[in-house]
C-alpha cells in the first residue's frame, strides 16, 4: 500500500504501521490486515506474485518510497484505475516495472514506524488507556500500580514483547497520532499539546528524528506530494 498522499494505518496482529505520504508499507502474504485512512488520503495498492515477494521481508514493514519507485507506482495504480478508455501496460511492461519497485524497495531502509500490538492481559490494557489519551503523561510506576504489576515487570514486558522500553513505545503512539491530526490541519503547536508534549521545540525533536523531517516540512511535503500525483494523473490521462 503507497500513501501517495495522506496517511495511512495498516493493522496487523503485530501491530500498527504508520504509513505517512510517500512511504509505502509492505504486507506479506498470511497477515491478516485492515486499513484506515486519515484525512485527504490517495491510496495505491499493488500485489505481488510470489517469486517477487520473497525478495522482501516476510515481515510487515513500512519503506521511504524513492523517486524512481514512486513514479513506477504511480504509472502501476494509474490513471487505468479511474479511466476505462485510458491505455494500459501490456503483461510484459508491467512484469518489467514489477522488478524495477521491488528492487528499489530491497535497497531501501525499513522505516521505524512500527508500532507493535501487545499481547500479555496486562500490557494489553495499560495500552488501551493510551490509546484513549495519547497526551496522558502519567509515569511506568504509576501505571504499574493501577494494573498490580511493579515497574520492573512492566519494563521487563515492553522489552521482552515489544522490544523497546515504554517511552520509546509510548513516543511512537504520541508520533502516530500526531501524524492523523497533522493531516487533518492541525498546526504544529496544537498538535504537540494534543499528543502530550509540554511544548512545541520537544515535539519537533522527536517528531524529526522519527519522521525525517520537522512537522511544518512534512505538512508541505505532503501537500506538494498530493499535487505532484493529482497532475501526474491528469498527464497520464491526458496523454
Amino acid at each position: 500500500m503507497y500513501a501517495a498522499s495522506g496517511i495511512l494505518a495498516v493493522h496487523t496482529e503485530r501491530g500498527t504501521s504508520i504509513v505517512p505520504a510517500n512511504r509505502i508499507a509492505w504486507t506479506p502474504s498470511g497477515f491478516t490486515h485492515y486499513h484506515r485512512a486519515h484525512g485527504d488520503t490517495d491510496m495505491r495498492i499493488v500485489f505481488l506474485a510470489p517469486a517477487l515477494a520473497r525478495l522482501i521481508p516476510g515481515h510487515p514493514a513500512v519503506f521511504m518510497v524513492s523517486g524512481l519507485a514512486r513514479e513506477v507506482l504511480l504509472a502501476l495504480t494509474g490513471p487505468r484505475n479511474y479511466d476505462d478508455g485510458a491505455p494500459d501496460y501490456s503483461r510484459s511492461a508491467r512484469s518489467r516495472l514489477l522488478r524495477v519497485l521491488v528492487d528499489e524497495l530491497h535497497e531501501a531502509q525499513e522505516q521505524p514506524l512500527h508500532l507493535p500490538e501487545p499481547q500479555d492481559d496486562r500490557l494489553r490494557a495499560f495500552a488501551r488507556t493510551l490509546y484513549e489519551n495519547p497526551a496522558d503523561n502519567t509515569s511506568l510506576g504509576e501505571h504499574a500500580r493501577t494494573i498490580g504489576a511493579s515497574t520492573r515487570t512492566l519494563s521487563r514486558l515492553f522489552r521482552n514483547e515489544l522490544g523497546m522500553t515504554f517511552y520509546e513505545w509510548r513516543t511512537q503512539l504520541r508520533i502516530y497520532h500526531a501524524l492523523v491530526l497533522l493531516a487533518g490541519g492541525r498546526d504544529t503547536t496544537q498538535t504537540a499539546y494534543a499528543c502530550g508534549w509540554a511544548n512545541p521545540s520537544s515535539f519537533i525533536a522527536a517528531f524529526t528524528n522519527v519522521i525525517g523531517t520537522t512537522p511544518g516540512r512534512y505538512r508541505t511535503s505532503r501537500q506538494t506530494t498530493a499535487r505532484a500525483s493529482q497532475l501526474s494523473t491528469v498527464v497520464k490521462s491526458s496523454g
